[in-house]
């Protein structure tokens, strides 16, 4: 008895001495990855012509990026081009619809032939659809695939030809935490970014023997100023003055430009995943450990919500009302203010 205790014993030591080398071997090669100076590097970003996706441009540009933005609004992208050449270095802005792979492809031409192949890739154009499950048809679902899992996929097969000719390049997808926790009143959001992870994880793991590292980005709410032009199915009001309300709180919802700094670090390291903000971290961590007390407590939440199935689609700012006016939703209506959302038109 007392020889196999003994022989149980040396065999847990030496599976822990195993795991303790596996774990600082993979520590030694993070540290050892070489870390992307992004000075007269090509940025490409996606939706970058206001909100969470600007924020990164200004933030590329203070690193000396050359940089290159698209969006589906002429107006808006020029607004964003003209703020960011104010701040010095070389913008280019181009009308692009992403879901589209025919514009992606002039896109990338363009940006190769103003600046040469891109190094950086930030795959962050998206869209907000919330309202209760009744009240989603097949377009919306069709709608949310082709922004958040087609455009991506196909602006990254547009640049990975240079990037693997190289040996060298960065790709950063910006998913959500509704990609790792499906949220009530946002089904087909939540199923497109589930989707873009998907897609994401496996990218990561084929294209590293390339030199090209993939980094999947799952934010919780940030004060971005979304929300305004995000759309609002069933009692819009209601959607909008609970969506709005949660995504001004401090502490709910995150500072966009604290936020655009973690995912520059985290793309600048060539990390695999950043969970950004305690919120998205604390739902990640939940859905995997107490996958059915979550499913409980989501199911909890949804009680609480409007339950008018209603199809109609408005945009935030036709769902104003008075709560969403006052001062809760404040410090995203200053961020709305910062990152070009207040004058995109509807569409």
């Amino acid at each position: 008895m007392a020889e196999r205790h003994k022989k149980e014993s040396t065999r847990l030591s030496l599976g822990t001495l195993t795991a303790a080398g596996v774990g600082a071997a993979l520590g030694l090669r993070a540290l050892l990855r070489p870390r992307m100076n992004f000075q007269d590097k090509t940025v490409l970003i996606t939706g970058g012509s206001r909100g969470l996706g600007l924020v990164l441009a200004r933030n590329f540009l203070k690193e000396g990026a050359r940089l290159a933005i698209c969006g589906r609004d002429e107006a808006t992208l020029e607004r964003a081009r003209t703020e960011l050449e104010r701040l010095g270095g070389e913008v280019v802005a181009i009308p692009c619809d992403v879901t589209d792979p025919v514009q992606v492809e002039a896109m990338v031409a363009a940006v190769h032939e103003r600046f040469g192949a891109v190094d950086v890739l930030v795959n962050n154009a998206g869209i907000i659809q919330t309202g209760p499950l009744e009240s989603m048809t097949m377009e919306d679902f069709q709608e949310a695939i082709d922004t958040h899992l087609w455009a991506p996929l196909y602006t990254t097969l547009a640049v990975l030809p240079e990037m693997k000719l190289r040996g060298a390049g960065r790709i950063v997808n910006i998913s959500s935490i509704g990609g790792k926790l499906s949220v009530p009143h946002m089904v087909p959001y939540s199923t497109s970014k589930f989707a873009l992870v998907g897609l994401s994880d496996g990218m990561r793991a084929e294209l590293a023997q390339d030199g090209i590292l993939v980094t999947t980005v799952c934010p919780g709410l940030m004060r971005t100023g979304s929300p305004r032009n995000a759309t609002f199915k069933g009692d819009h009001e209601k959607e909008y003055a609970w969506f709005y309300v949660s995504d001004s709180l401090p502490g709910f919802s995150m500072n966009a430009e604290r936020a655009g700094r973690k995912i520059l670090k985290a793309c600048r390291r060539g990390d695999a995943e950043v969970l950004v903000g305690l919120p998205a971290k604390l739902g990640a961590v939940a859905r995997t450990l107490a996958p059915n007390l979550t499913a409980t407590l989501l199911a909890y939440v949804n009680r609480w919500l409007p339950q008018d199935s209603h199809p109609e689609r408005f945009t935030g700012k036709q769902s104003e009302t008075p709560l969403t006016r006052s001062w809760l939703t404040e410090l995203s209506r200053r961020a709305a203010e910062r990152n070009n959302e207040t004058e995109v038109p509807i569409h």
